[in-house]
């Protein structure tokens, strides 16, 4: 009889490997060598038999402790291919019911039970916690500025006053008779034996016998709430707000989930935002842009501010008024900057007077070198 090989070699694992670990290479070499995909291979078949002795003996930390301690001697009554022939597991269908392996595989390695005579874990779905719900918020960059508390309507699956959420009229629950409370349903065949969730009680081990009028029985009902959401100044567009226990009811009397308010920032007409700072197109008179002077400049809080503007300012110069940007998120007091861009407005018609005004400055400025040549 050849030598067995080492387990752990088999599956492909390090000696400390996880459960988790281990789950997934079982499976991997499991969906490849299996017999189904391997009709006729015999070294498939004792490939998948191999890889199948091996992580039953893994999966099992007392087995597994005996394994590193004493090898194979310590699991030879653990773990033998006593009683595994071809018939044990040529159809999957004939073991587990309806479904590809592939089908079988993930419910065997998402809470059901995969082994040889061993107990399964309960797949635990009595109490669940409630999902998370996601809002999406638009505010105004003034919002930003000044932060704000907005109240949102959210719809969501409220705990049924009536019964608790329970789904229960009298509160009370019996045991399931299908499954006897263990929440799991065994079938065997062979060499292994496969853990389903129990269809009649949802693998929760219990059933409603008087069922809640409010809610049919399922412990939750359809709401509106409102609620209350502080938005901090200086938020970022994409900022997620999280409100604990604010989200779905949970199931069979579990715990809520949270909700997470994502907020987005309402484009603004006049001013556009980079991080902190605020940028602004600012109309300057030509006249003020050659000779210099002063224009007012209103903020985003709507205050004013002067703003001087030196002579011989050209098209598109930038000017920075400090402390009149947006509150840092955060930044304990912080503030950023309202940067200015000069945007020179040339008057389309001009009195006669004007025009001769215009004239003389071209004279001023030297004959034919003016800046006003170019434009005969």
């Amino acid at each position: 009889m050849a030598e067995k090989r080492d387990y752990y070699e088999v599956l492909g694992v390090a000696r400390g490997a996880t459960l988790d670990e281990i789950k997934k290479a079982y499976r991997k070499l499991a969906l490849k060598y299996h017999p189904d995909h391997n009709k006729g291979n015999t070294e498939a078949e004792t490939k998948f038999k191999e890889a199948t002795e091996a992580y039953e003996v893994l999966r099992d930390e007392q087995k597994r402790k005996l394994y590193d301690q004493f090898g194979h001697a310590g699991v030879s009554g653990a773990a033998s291919g006593g009683g595994f022939g071809q018939g044990a597991y040529s159809d999957f269908s004939d073991i587990f019911g309806s479904g590809s392996f592939e089908d079988i595989f993930e419910n065997l390695f998402s809470g059901g039970g995969f082994g040889f005579g061993g107990r399964g874990g309960r797949s635990g779905n009595s109490v669940r916690r409630g999902a998370d719900l996601r809002y999406n918020l638009e505010i105004s960059l003034e919002d930003v500025f000044h932060g704000k508390e907005i109240k949102i309507e959210i719809p969501r699956e409220e705990h049924c006053e009536t019964c608790n959420g329970t789904g229960s009229s009298d509160g009370k629950l019996d045991t399931c008779t299908t499954c006897h409370g263990s929440g799991q349903v065994r079938r065997s065949s062979g060499f292994f034996s496969i853990a389903t969730t129990c269809s009649t009680c949802g693998g929760s081990g219990q059933v409603i016998r008087n069922a809640c009028k409010s809610c049919s029985g399922s412990g939750l009902v359809h709401r509106k709430k409102t609620i209350a959401v502080r938005i901090p100044p200086g938020i970022e567009a994409g900022t997620r707000l999280k409100v604990t226990g604010e989200g779905e009811a949970g199931p069979n009397g579990g715990p809520s989930g949270d909700l997470y308010v994502v907020v987005q920032i309402r484009r603004h007409e006049k001013y556009e935002r980079e991080g902190s700072d605020l940028g602004v197109s600012e109309e300057i008179p030509v006249t003020v842009a050659m000779i210099g002077g002063e224009v007012t400049i209103e903020t985003i809080d709507k205050s004013k501010v002067k703003l001087k503007i030196p002579a011989g300012t050209q098209p598109g110069s930038l000017f920075r008024i400090r402390g009149k940007g947006l509150p840092y998120m955060g930044g304990g007091g912080r503030t950023g900057d309202l940067i200015v861009q000069a945007k020179i407005v040339i008057p389309k018609t001009l009195s006669n007077k004007a025009k001769n005004l215009v004239k003389d400055l071209e004279t001023e400025l030297e004959a034919g070198s003016g800046i006003f040549s170019r434009f005969r």
